[in-house]
């Protein structure tokens, strides 16, 4: 409710100061509803019983409590309450910029974390959006709903609202900002591209989201005023938290690293650019050329910067291996990655190094099995490369994750690539990477433990990617290979599922009556603490933990630059 204010004809005193405002911290969660392709997005209508915007149209809201893992798991939560919706028919589909604005009327500091989620309606294509009731069970907080179009909120066509709601919306529904169809199509797209791509690793999803941002600077050239150029830096924005999350390290700094030299080249002599008698269009043309040159150049510099990795990671066994230039007759590596830097590095090394007998031991990786896809492309590598070289000898191991401890027996190395390097929380790699880690300590403690990554993955902007959030994923990935392999109890299991059902990530279980419940947890990528790798191996060479944090701070401080003020 508003603050009741003293009547102006009283005199104010020390005690009726105004007093500090509350800081409050909320969800804000727009849900969307396609109907032959046209958007419409459901506001609700406050009661008079909430404490404050009664009688407002807003999206569900709510407070993020101390119990909340992330502001994600508060918005599943809000809408299980508020409108008994969960994962069975809502999904969720981009995460908006956060913001803070002062409301004294309220006597609230909010910080907004606006959210989107896609209604999964089975409607008939006959009906309209007024006839569909979706099943929304609204509670106390809320007397009413409707669908709106996005046109009406960002025209500000509707009354009451709750405050800043078209700010909060324009941050998960970039297509109103956007001046060009083509290049609301191209970043929409591409996002969905990102997101649902499991099989390339980051510096491959780095390579298809340069690609994207590229595209979609070419859609965008009608004006390099100052509103395009912050529909730049959110278009970036959205690729990094709207794509793969979870590996958008690497495209988040891609990404900075791009926005740095388009930014000297739009603001670099704009005075001069700008004088009278100056052909300005002329000068808007070549800055248009000079943009995308630097596109292309980030996009070729990619094959050299793996080049450096792969040199520095021979370089690195040459020096720890083999000891005065010695020929070595057996070294054995250990590896969990899938990623294409490993099995490049790996090979490269071995051309280069007087070893005769390489053996690879790999883990098999579930659920998608990527350590046998290593291990095939691995052997397949091998034997174009030395088909024609005596004494070079091949030798793959691949073993199940659960015998990581047996398969680090007798090893020289384990070698992890990096998904997400962090000053904090140290290596996030693929699930099994820990373990791995811990028995090749303990079985062979005088092996190296090696990270090969380039500086591209640090983490300098926790504020952006979250390292405390992880990646669901989906149970069936797990649970199609218990079907496929004839297991026992699995509709057992599926019929627990069920009872399990909840908000996305927060389960909440019904303790009213007996019933026994199933969660099947699929996560792709876990953390290696700093203090458990011996070397990190960059296009720089080797790097210790204090090199990583200052490579962290570094590329935070870029990151503010562009993001901070969106």
């Amino acid at each position: 409710m508003a603050t009741s204010l003293p009547p102006s004809h009283e005199p104010l005193d020390d005690q009726s100061q105004p007093q500090p405002l509350e800081k409050r911290a909320v969800v804000s969660s727009f849900i969307f509803n396609f109907k032959d392709g046209k958007p419409l997005v459901a506001l609700f209508k406050r009661s008079d019983k909430v404490r404050t915007y009664c009688g407002h149209l807003a999206p569900i809201s709510g407070s993020i409590s101390s119990d909340d893992r992330d502001p994600l798991a508060a918005a599943w939560r809000e809408l299980s309450e508020e409108t008994g919706l969960n994962t069975s028919n809502l999904t969720h589909w981009r995460t908006g910029k956060p913001f803070t604005f002062s409301d004294p009327s309220a006597g609230r500091e909010w910080t907004v974390h606006p959210f989107a989620f896609l209604y999964n309606a089975n409607t008939p294509k006959e009906s309209t959006a007024k006839e569909e009731q979706p099943s929304f069970k609204i509670d106390w907080e809320h007397t009413g709903w409707e669908w709106h179009p996005p046109s009406a909120i960002l025209n500000e066509e509707l009354s009451p609202t709750v405050p800043r709601l078209k700010d909060s919306f324009r941050r998960v529904w970039f297509e109103g900002d956007l001046r060009s169809e083509r290049a609301v199509k191209i970043l929409a797209t591409g996002l969905e591209r990102l997101r649902n791509d499991h099989e390339s690793g980051s510096q491959e999803l780095t390579t298809i989201a340069l690609m994207i941002f590229r595209d979609f600077l070419v859609q965008t050239q009608n004006g390099m005023d100052a509103q395009w150029w912050a529909n730049v830096r959110m278009a970036a924005w959205h690729m990094v938290k709207n794509g793969r999350e979870s590996m958008g390290a690497a495209t988040m700094n891609a990404l900075v690293g791009v926005l740095a030299e388009l930014d000297d080249i739009l603001h670099h002599d704009e005075n001069h650019n700008h004088s009278p008698g100056r052909n300005n269009n002329h000068s808007d043309e070549q800055k248009w050329e000079r943009m995308l040159a630097v596109l292309d150049h980030h996009l070729a510099s990619r094959k050299s910067r793996a080049t450096q990795v792969k040199d520095a990671f021979t370089h690195y066994i040459r020096y720890h291996f083999l000891h005065h230039g010695e020929p070595r007759d057996k070294l054995t590596i250990l590896t969990v990655s899938a990623s294409s830097t490993i099995r490049d590095s790996i090979l490269d090394a071995y051309a280069s190094l007087d070893i005769h007998l390489l053996e690879l031991r790999v883990l098999e990786s579930r659920p998608l099995f990527e350590g046998a896809s290593i291990a095939s492309s691995l052997i397949s590598n091998f034997k174009s490369r030395f088909a024609d070289t005596p004494h070079k000898n091949l030798r793959v191991k691949v073993y199940t994750d659960a015998s990581a401890a047996i398969a680090a027996a007798g090893v020289d190395l384990l070698l992890l690539g990096v998904d997400r390097l962090s000053a904090t929380r140290g290596v996030s790699n693929k699930t099994g990477s820990l373990p791995a880690a811990l028995c090749t300590r303990h079985v062979s403690p005088d092996a190296q433990i090696v990270v090969l990554s380039d500086l591209e993955k640090i983490n300098g902007a926790p504020s952006v990617i979250d390292d405390d959030k992880h990646e669901d994923n989906s149970p069936l990935e797990v649970m199609t290979t218990w079907r496929s392999d004839g297991v026992k109890g699995v509709s057992v299991l599926e019929e627990g599922m069920k009872a399990a059902a909840g908000p996305g990530g927060s389960k909440q279980y019904d303790t009213s009556n007996s019933a026994a419940t199933v969660d099947v947890e699929n996560i792709y990528f876990e953390w290696v603490p700093l203090h458990m790798v011996d070397a990190f191996v960059s296009e720089e060479g080797v790097m210790d933990e204090g090199r990583i944090r200052e490579k962290s701070e570094q590329l935070g401080n870029k990151v503010d630059k562009f993001f901070l003020d969106l």
